[in-house]
């Protein structure tokens, strides 16, 4: 009997590379050399760290523990260090061959997770810049094979019209969705539901655009200060486990504050969150907003999980029973991912107990007809994205 992986393109929708040292300062003015992200040794960690400016970040092996010998949060301390397939894309195509995935859709990790800094240590221009040449950059990477590499774009989000602007040149370039948030109000912007977005919400519900909300937006550096001992194995897991379930408050937000009502068209992504605890969400939502008499209030708008289930979609990776459970709810808004090289993939290694994803693809969809499976690990991501046709060599 042939694999799942064998019978559909299985697109993996949340996927990360592991930026270059040289990313910035091989294309960014000279004049900004001092401002813009780089690489330096740090003496007393032993290890390669990203700074910009004067901020200390992290190091540059922190997102690429796949294939790493050791278990988290161990992590390699150079580039060079890292497993291949982290930084080189024709290592990552044939990775993916290996693995039984044949798209996949790629996030960053310093602008995904610490885009703070960009807005609140570079000037307005240099921090528009960075991110033209981030996605620059993603795009030459994905040329290795543009029909299976799938860049998501960055917006310079601090600045309307720029962002805008960013949004049909990557596009043009071949990016295929936006990595954005819904609660920019914690770095102190209007809330997602103010008229200040609108141009940008409409522009990407015109565009066929969808947003995408990846677990970890930061407000600033300090939110990581106070955060667990990352040391201890039983904080490290506490407070991974709880940062999995983030992306709850950002859909409600879209839900709730009317942005899913005013752009019916517009898509939201919830990006490496799991998807057990959505249909619990939207049931929640219900109950309250019966429970106060928002539903008189607003009496033109949908019950809250009619818009959840009709315009936000989300994903799964290690997720087993909790992913069987909502099938009946989700199957027609939910996709597949790996999290590949993060520390919470589906990464073998000699120190991982994790599962292969062909493994887990063929545990959690046993049972379900072809058209469900179908959807998940292919065609609601081809139709959402807008990919082009596989080619099966």
């Amino acid at each position: 009997m042939t694999r799942l992986c064998e019978r559909f393109a299985v697109a993996d929708v949340d996927s990360h590379i592991i930026e270059p040292a040289d990313l910035w300062t091989s294309r960014i003015d000279g004049k900004w050399a001092d401002l813009v992200p780089q690489v330096r040794w740090h003496e007393r960690r032993q290890e390669e760290v990203w700074y910009v400016g004067d901020q200390k970040m992290f190091g540059v092996g922190a997102f690429a523990q796949a294939r790493w010998p050791e278990y988290p949060p161990s992590h390699p301390a150079k580039l060079d260090e890292a497993f291949l397939p982290a930084v080189d894309a024709k290592a990552r195509l044939e990775y993916l061959d290996d693995v039984g995935v044949y798209y996949q859709v790629l996030y960053p990790n310093i602008l995904g997770f610490h885009s703070h800094v960009f807005l609140k240590r570079m000037p307005p221009e240099l921090a528009t810049r960075c991110v033209q040449a981030y996605n620059d950059w993603l795009t030459e990477w994905c040329s290795a094979d543009s029909r299976r590499l799938i860049p998501m774009m960055m917006l310079p989000f601090w600045d309307v019209d720029a962002s805008i602007a960013e949004m049909k040149r990557a596009h043009e370039l071949g990016h295929k969705g936006i990595l954005f948030a819904a609660r920019y109000d914690k770095v102190g912007l209007p809330r997602l539901v103010d008229d200040h977005w609108e141009p940008l919400l409409a522009q990407a519900q015109e565009m066929a655009l969808s947003l995408n909300f990846h677990v970890g937006f930061l407000n600033s550096i300090d939110d990581l200060k106070g955060a667990v001992d990352q040391r201890k194995k039983l904080d490290y897991t506490q407070e991974t486990s709880l940062t999995l379930m983030g992306n709850a408050q950002n859909v409600a937000e879209v839900v709730l504050s009317g942005v899913c009502h005013r752009y019916p068209d517009l898509n939201f992504v919830s990006v490496e969150n799991g998807a057990g605890w959505l249909p619990f969400l939207a049931e929640s939502m219900d109950w309250q907003w019966l429970n106060v008499g928002a539903h008189k209030d607003y009496p033109d708008r949908l019950l809250p999980s009619e818009y959840l289930y009709r315009q936000v979609y989300a994903m799964y990776w290690f997720e087993q029973d909790a992913v069987r459970a909502v099938m009946g709810k989700l199957g027609d808004n939910l996709m597949f991912e790996t999290d590949f090289p993060h520390a919470t993939s589906l990464s073998p290694g000699p120190a991982s107990e994790s599962p292969n994803p062909k493994d887990v693809m063929e545990r959690s969809l046993a049972g379900f007809s072809d058209e469900v499976v179908g959807n998940v690990l292919q065609h609601t991501a081809t139709k959402l994205y807008g990919l082009e046709p596989p080619i099966r060599g």
